[in-house]
């Protein structure tokens, strides 16, 4: 399954990355101990078959970044995409620059800090992430960094169709179209991948500096959990 998802330049590359994951990745807390035996199939197949959705030559910006999933695994996969990986937490940072040196991946940057950090000066034609937040806080992070003709493309769960019914206040606030649920990898792995991309409405009307975060409505559901407030992006 790798190497149909991966171009066999790049497999040492992602097997290193595997390597890294489950040695020091574990070490460091990165990952949990039960996760090193199925970094494949759960992590990095699921995390490249993204790529599918991202234009060639395009820039990508992964909010909550981690270990590096999704962002480091399509870096691996894409050397034509340039990512910029952001993340808070300096133990991962550590890391994720770490990696990115041993694997001479010339075309990532990491930075440490929160995804608003960058709003207002920093835009992307893909801003992507994996399990950060439901789909309405996911917006107010990822939509002031996504470039007009761009979009946000996460990589989301069986709960999506939900997510995307709560999210509706968000999506009008920001001028969003409607959502696209794709199922990634049918051909390539065992598992498939869910994702969401959210462009813009209307990419001519689109200007910065956005609005901050969009009051919910009165009364409207929310499923939004406190470990979900205290990660962040």
């Amino acid at each position: 399954m790798a190497r149909r998802v991966f171009r066999i330049e790049r497999l040492p590359l992602a097997e290193r990355y595997a390597e890294l994951l489950a040695t020091d990745g574990v070490v460091r807390g990165l990952i949990g101990p039960r996760e090193a035996p199925r970094l494949w199939d759960r992590h990095l197949l699921n995390c490249a078959v993204l790529g599918d959705l991202l234009p060639e030559d395009s820039s990508v910006c992964d909010i909550g970044s981690g270990a590096g999933l999704p962002g480091l695994v399509l870096g691996i996969a894409r050397p034509d995409l340039r990512i910029t990986l952001v993340e808070p937490l300096l133990r991962r940072t550590t890391f994720l620059e770490e990696v990115v040196a041993e694997l001479g991946l010339d075309h990532v940057e990491v930075v440490r800090g929160r995804a608003d950090a960058l709003h207002g000066s920093r835009r992307f034609d893909v801003v992507t992430s994996r399990a950060v937040a439901p789909l309405g806080r996911l917006l107010t992070w990822s939509m002031p960094l996504v470039a007009p003709t761009g979009a946000l493309v996460a990589m989301k769960g069986s709960s999506i169709t939900e997510e995307i019914l709560e999210a509706a206040t968000e999506l009008e606030a920001f001028g969003c179209a409607e959502p696209e649920v794709i199922v990634l990898g049918e051909d390539e792995l065992d598992s498939t991948t869910l994702a969401v991309r959210v462009a813009w409405a209307d990419p001519g009307r689109v200007s910065w500096p956005l609005a901050t975060a969009p009051v919910s409505k009165p009364g409207a559901k929310s499923r939004r959990t406190s470990k979900n407030r205290r990660r962040g992006a």
